[in-house]
């Protein structure tokens, strides 16, 4: 096979299982047969991250940022976005282009055919609507994915569940579509730590005290505020309980005023983000998601794959992984007293907690797994440009 020249782009690279799935797969396909560009806008947590991947000897590829290229509605910095690509693609001449979120993913398939690029594909790890949204507002936005659904030669979604609501708006193009799960590295999970009470104790929880953890962005979408909600529902039961949101985002300072107007500082944690987040989910007790909306969380595959009882609301491609009352719970979304119900029902049996995470853990399999990811992704290109 002659080289091929793949180019990812994404809005921004904030930490997130988009932009973390975009990087890996940039910095390991197989370098024998593939030649990479990463373009993105700047300001997100993974930019140094990006450039270290960027440089490495045996798997380098090539970043570019693009200041125009930004996640809020912008219609000049939009425009100049488009033509900038457009004119970068025209230059660069990748025979693929995938893009990678919403902003990124209509202005990168626009600008992919106004370039002529062979093929050009998108992975839906989530979608720019919802059914929260203003009618009129998820209505323009499903009209603009449309056009660009029919734009790409392939589509890609990180679950069934998207690929069924995908298809309810349009967007699933029937033979022109597939799953791919938003791979994990599952031989680091369970990460090993000696003494989860020492844990624990660095965090601030108490060496001996039962700890929820949760994983995600602080933003609408992933709900901290409801997560906060629940867990004062879970103190008033279990008052010795510690609970703990790694993440990082718009709501902190909404979400940190809400826990000293509570009463629950020191009971309810937010340390940002944290690169020892494996390690702190096998010190936890439970893992709770409260998130209104999902893709395929993969916060919750490695919660799982760690062997942690989960509770979470049921949405979108949450479905996928948990089966409620064989590998996990699952609750209504936003029905905070029944989370709140079956997170104090793990914490006080323990025995039920252990059989719950020993068959969330057997319920992850390879199809999760990141490297098979990117070797289905290499596969797919090629099948595209033959």
């Amino acid at each position: 096979m002659s080289r091929v020249r793949v180019a990812h782009i994404v809005t921004r690279l904030d930490l997130g299982g988009a932009q973390q799935n975009t990087l890996y797969t940039a910095s390991h396909l197989d370098p024998k047969h593939f030649d990479v560009d990463v373009a993105c806008g700047p300001g997100g947590l993974l930019d140094e991250e990006a450039r270290r991947l960027a440089e490495l000897p045996e798997r380098p590829f090539n970043l570019r940022f693009f200041p125009s290229l930004v996640r809020e509605v912008d219609p000049l910095r939009d425009l100049e976005a488009f033509f900038q690509l457009a004119v970068w693609l025209r230059e660069t001449r990748p025979r693929v282009v995938h893009t990678h979120s919403s902003k990124a993913g209509i202005l990168g398939r626009l600008a992919a055919k106004a370039a002529g690029v062979p093929v050009v594909l998108h992975t839906y790890h989530g979608f720019g609507f919802h059914d929260r949204q203003r009618p009129a507002v998820k209505g323009f936005y499903v009209l603009l994915e449309r056009l660009c659904v029919r734009l790409s030669d392939w589509t890609l979604f990180v679950s069934e569940d998207n690929r069924r609501y995908a298809g309810r708006h349009g967007l699933a193009l029937p033979g022109r579509n597939s799953v791919l799960r938003s791979g994990v590295k599952l031989a680091e999970f369970p990460a090993r730590v000696d003494d989860p009470g020492k844990k624990k104790a660095q965090l601030g929880c108490g060496m001996h005290k039962p700890l929820v953890s949760s994983i995600g962005n602080l933003k609408p979408q992933k709900n901290p505020e409801g997560f906060v909600r629940v867990a004062a529902r879970c103190l008033a039961k279990v008052p010795d309980a510690r609970f703990l949101f790694i993440g990082d985002g718009e709501l902190r300072s909404r979400v940190e005023a809400q826990v000293v107007a509570a009463g629950l500082h020191g009971k309810v944690l937010f340390p940002g983000w944290r690169r020892d987040a494996a390690e702190i989910l096998a010190a936890s007790d439970v893992f709770a998601l409260t998130s209104l909306w999902e893709g395929l969380p993969r916060a919750l595959v490695e919660a799982m794959k760690t062997g942690l009882p989960c509770v979470a609301y049921s949405t979108d491609g949450v479905r996928d992984v948990i089966r409620d009352g064989e590998n996990g719970y699952l609750v209504e979304a936003d029905d905070e007293a029944k989370m709140a119900e079956r997170i104090v029902e793990l914490l006080s049996d323990r025995e039920r907690a252990r059989a719950l995470g020993e068959t969330a853990a057997a319920s992850i399999g390879r199809e999760f797994d990141i490297d098979a990811m990117v070797r289905a992704q290499e596969s797919l290109y090629t099948s595209l440009l033959e």
